[in-house]
């Protein structure tokens, strides 16, 4: 009898450790979120797209506003140059982190000979940061909008490419807003993503 409840105590050790193994491997395996509002963003609203990430992605910190960067603003067209802003986040993460900006103000980049090409987001891939502006959204559905973009730039920092499927995530915008025919990942993007620790179904 001894000898059995031993082997038993020994049993349950062993699946005890297989467990915390497991649980460590997956932490180290997923790559924390920081979401990163802009001081112009409101807080209503990055409540609401910590929710829908997280149906998704639930490794995410939420950190205190911070002031916009007056080194990314462009003064001729009274916006924020969106690549200056990655750089601007991407020197603020800590390494095994994503920074995801978000702001309300107009953002742009360059697109081939277009040298100020105004964009709802921008995520270079792969990286470690990305920025999305709610500027260029329909405010009918905004928040449905926000979390569609958001999710698409942070595809592109996990090394996706924009995808020719027209109702995928990872679709082009092609300078227009598209979210509303966007309805989930393609079966491609989506398995590539789940290697990296996207929780999706």
């Amino acid at each position: 009898m001894k000898q059995r409840s031993q082997f038993i105590l020994i049993i349950i050790l062993l699946l005890n450790n297989s467990c915390h193994t497991k649980q460590q491997i997956q932490r180290e395996r997923h790559v924390a979120l920081n979401i990163q509002p802009f001081e112009d963003f409101p807080e209503d609203l990055t409540k609401k797209l910590v929710i829908q990430i997280n149906t998704v992605y639930p490794f995410i910190n939420v950190r205190d506003p911070i002031k916009l960067p007056q080194s990314a603003f462009y003064r001729p067209r009274n916006r924020y140059r969106a690549d200056s802003l990655i750089r601007f986040l991407r020197d603020i993460t800590p390494d095994s982190i994503i920074t995801l900006g978000i702001t309300t103000k107009d953002i742009s980049t360059t697109d081939g000979e277009i040298k100020d090409w105004g964009v709802m987001g921008l995520g270079y891939r792969p990286g470690k940061s990305c920025i999305v502006s709610t500027f260029r959204l329909k405010q009918k559905n905004i928040s449905e909008q926000l979390f569609k973009v958001c999710i698409h730039e942070l595809g592109h920092t996990a090394g996706l490419d924009h995808c020719p499927e027209k109702t995928c995530f990872m679709r082009d915008a092609e300078g227009g807003n598209p979210t509303d025919d966007e309805k989930e990942f393609c079966p491609k993007c989506r398995n590539t993503l789940i290697t990296k620790g996207w929780l999706l179904k």
